[in-house]
C-alpha cells in the first residue's frame, strides 16, 4: 500500500486482491463521509429517505414479476 499526502488530498494506492469487495465497501463508506461532511440532515431524516427509496425500489421489482 502506498499513501501520499498532497496539499489537501490523501492518495492511497492498493494492489487489487481477493478481498476487493471489502476494499470497495471501505471506499464507499469514505465517499459517503465525503459527500455528507457538510450535511445538516438528521440521522432520522436520512433513515426516512432510505426507507422510502427501498420501498419504491421493491415496488418496481415486485411489479416486474407480475
Amino acid at each position: 500500500m502506498i499513501i501520499e499526502r498532497d496539499k489537501n488530498e490523501l492518495k492511497i494506492r492498493i494492489q487489487t486482491s481477493k478481498n476487493s469487495n471489502r476494499i470497495q465497501a471501505i471506499i464507499d463508506y469514505l465517499k459517503y463521509e465525503e459527500l455528507t461532511a457538510d450535511s445538516h440532515v438528521s440521522h432520522e431524516d436520512a433513515d426516512e429517505v432510505i426507507a422510502s427509496a427501498k420501498k419504491g425500489r421493491w415496488n418496481k421489482i415486485s411489479n416486474l414479476h407480475k
